[in-house]
């Protein structure tokens, strides 16, 4: 009597030549297309790792919002503290992971070791400034949102809020020198919330993002204070330098420059190394390649500023 067998599917068990398979797979993962950092094998950060440090750092930052809603006057600092050590514990050991990409590095377990260390004491000790930051956007939201009905509604259910939230979280870390784990932390982020901030670019306080799903911040935008975006606006690049070769130059500015106090509305599209001045308003699907000055009203009917620029 012959027995079949079944993996689970309900499909029997075929001969799929996998020795011809696997070894064509080495080949191509150890000599043809090796696309290994440094050609080396390295512990990669983990994406359950930092969303489990993201929720940690919120908890820290906003205890009763993130963490616990029973929290006592009693308790507060203690969960604090507790949540804060085990979180920055598991932050040391991912930003070990992430500094094993950096350029230049090679062998140095130990240095990086140390090297983590102090980049997660710095980061804890910046977290007061940082939560000045967020506490700044939120209350940018409740001013900027007539349906906005408590600043509790506003931590727990708008993405553009939580997406400036993790971008914060995220920014220092890349200014403290851990890029990869930043990058991380916004494409964490992203897959939440639609909302896509590099988390080098720079922005000021009391920023807001109302609705949030499809906006997209490059690496090299700079936002002033109290800026306001819509969903799906675009700050983007325009065009790509290379090199001599051919390579796209790293790291060159090629993002917009926002400044204070200006409202971007729903679909609009900016690109390039261009500055809207402050006070400005960009309306809806608007596609603006070329700096207007302040106090500009830009809109897709007429593209032309109220200060008369074309």
């Amino acid at each position: 009597m012959t027995i079949d067998t079944f993996d689970g599917t309900g499909v029997k068990p075929a001969h799929w030549d996998l020795d011809e398979v696997v070894s064509a797979l080495r080949v191509s993962r150890e000599a043809t297309h090796n696309i290994r950092h440094q050609r080396r094998i390295r512990e990669l950060p983990s994406r359950e790792a930092l969303s489990t440090i993201v929720n940690g750092l919120a908890a820290v930052l906003f205890p009763t919002h993130y963490g616990r809603p029973n929290l006592t006057d009693e308790s507060i600092d203690y969960f604090v503290g507790d949540t804060l050590n085990t979180t920055l514990n598991r932050l040391t050991e991912q930003v070990r992971r992430g500094l094993q990409f950096a350029d230049g590095v090679e062998g140095q377990d130990e240095a990086l070791t140390r090297q983590a260390h102090e980049i997660t004491r710095a980061y804890a000790a910046s977290l007061p400034e940082i939560r000045a930051l967020i506490v700044s956007d939120v209350q940018a939201a409740y001013a900027g949102d007539p349906a906005a009905t408590s600043i509790a509604e506003i931590m727990l259910c708008y993405p553009g809020t939580i997406a400036i939230l993790h971008y914060r979280l995220a920014h220092r870390l890349h200014k403290l020198g851990c890029p990869f784990i930043a990058r991380m932390i916004c494409d964490i982020s992203h897959s939440l919330t639609g909302v896509d901030i590099h988390p080098a670019a720079t922005i000021g306080a009391s920023f807001f993002i109302d609705h949030g799903t499809g906006v997209v911040i490059g690496e090299t935008a700079i936002l002033g204070e109290r800026v306001r975006l819509y969903q799906h606006v675009t700050l983007g690049a325009k065009r790509f330098p290379a090199d001599a070769s051919g390579m796209l130059i790293k790291g060159t500015p090629r993002h917009p420059i926002v400044e204070d106090d200006v409202v971007i509305y729903a679909g609009a599209t900016i690109l390039g190394r261009i500055t809207i001045g402050a006070g400005s308003t960009i309306g809806g699907n608007v596609w603006l390649t070329h700096s207007v000055p302040a106090n500009s009203n830009v809109s897709q009917a007429q593209m032309r500023s109220g200060s008369g620029c074309d």
